[in-house]
């Protein structure tokens, strides 16, 4: 799927997925993980990156047939994996940055 926006109306985000936009108020609820910028009437609009989460839980609670709380346990997993990569690269461009400068003080 390719979304070439910075956001997506609830409307233009439930035709995606062939969803009542009831749904996609209902997984807001349920998942942490979609936070929709919503303005001062209330109107949600999504980000590229909280339909690439809905995109998830919809192949596990459609496609997969996973319970809604399976699908939760399985988004956890993949952000902590995520989270972790994250954490790692961190530390290595840290450790980078130290070695570069013990280098630069021997010459």
């Amino acid at each position: 799927m390719e979304l070439d926006k910075p956001y997506y109306s609830i409307t233009a985000t439930a035709e995606m997925f062939h969803v009542n936009a009831s749904l996609l108020r209902y997984w807001e609820k349920e998942f942490s993980q979609i936070k929709p910028f919503k303005n001062k009437k209330g109107d949600r609009y999504f980000t590229p990156k909280d339909i690439e989460v809905i995109q998830t839980i919809y192949n596990l609670t459609k496609v997969q047939g996973y319970t809604l709380q399976g699908a939760k346990d399985e988004l956890k997993k993949q952000y902590g994996k995520h989270a972790t990569q994250a954490q790692a690269v961190a530390t290595l461009q840290e450790i980078r940055a130290k070695l570069i400068a013990l280098r630069d003080n021997l010459e």
